[in-house]
């Protein structure tokens, strides 16, 4: 399939070279993606959104760069952004090596040493098509609670998702944060989203970040993003705590910060994710 002929007016007013071919990418339940061959001998990775929301893409552009600046794991270099697309260098995807996993492991480590300001964003935009807040917190109990757990509670409620039962346990849960431990974390850099579809490893077994959530949280948030669909290896998780050893009992913790992923599958799948919500809510006792 060829990309729609205004995007590829848009990439190549952008770039300042003709696109000879564009095929459509798989993948993604929001925007559409497409790779691009310019004249000029570039391949690009560009994708564009029917009706996206305010800020979309300018969001994922900013997350992108933040990422790349604290230059820990590979991040694609945002070659043009606008209102309605986003352009990004092509990464040749390969297989991973034998180093592949304690390598990422390592450099998210960095990565959440680099930090962040706040807990949320200094700039206060919203995250992905259901506009979660990331109003700026002093502390991550604040965070999670109004900008993750209560925001979710209502928008499972508009579209009931889940049980009266199940969205009143989150709200318990939201009062209790303080109380699972480490709660005293600074911010740490996250991706935001980091199950295995947004790590990219490319042709000589380097990991690349996509697709990121970028905002000032809990380091164990990414970690627990990293277990609810596997394709992380051990060897990852073993190399971050060597390098960035994590609080006592953070495997315990990984249902809570699954929570906010969980419903909001909930919300925009449902299915099976419901009970999978309250799987979390019973492994932590509320």
């Amino acid at each position: 399939m060829t990309a729609p002929l205004d995007l590829t007016v848009r990439v190549a007013d952008a770039l300042g070279a003709a696109v000879l071919a564009a095929a459509r990418l798989g993948g993604g339940d929001v925007a559409e993606a497409y790779r691009m061959v310019l004249d000029d001998g570039r391949t690009v990775f560009a994708k564009t959104h029917r009706d996206p929301p305010p800020h979309f893409f300018e969001t994922e552009a900013s997350g992108l760069d933040w990422l790349r600046d604290a230059d820990a794991i590979a991040v694609p270099q945002v070659l043009a952004v606008d209102s309605a697309m986003l352009v990004l260098e092509w990464i040749d995807e390969g297989r991973a090596a034998s180093a592949t996993e304690t390598s990422f492991g390592r450099g998210l480590a960095a990565l959440h040493r680099a930090g962040a300001p706040c807990f949320g964003r200094d700039d206060r935009m919203t995250t992905g098509s259901r506009r979660l807040p990331n109003e700026p917190c002093d502390t991550w109990a604040e965070f999670y609670a109004t900008n993750r757990l209560l925001p979710l509670v209502r928008l499972a409620t508009d579209h009931a998702a889940l049980s009266p039962t199940c969205l009143e346990r989150l709200e318990r849960t939201a009062s209790r944060l303080p109380e699972f431990g480490a709660a005293d974390e600074p911010p740490a850099r996250l991706h935001g989203d980091l199950w295995a579809g947004n790590r990219l490893v490319d042709t000589g077994g380097s990991s690349w970040l996509i697709d990121p959530a970028a905002h000032g949280g809990h380091r164990e948030f990414d970690l627990a993003m990293m277990q609810l669909f596997g394709g992380y290896g051990p060897e990852c998780f073993d190399a971050y705590d060597d390098e960035f050893p994590l609080a006592d009992e953070w495997e315990q913790r990984v249902p809570l910060h699954q929570l906010a992923p969980l419903v909001v599958h909930a919300v925009k799948f449902g299915g099976g994710y419901a009970a999978a919500t309250e799987r979390a809510l019973d492994a932590l006792g509320i």
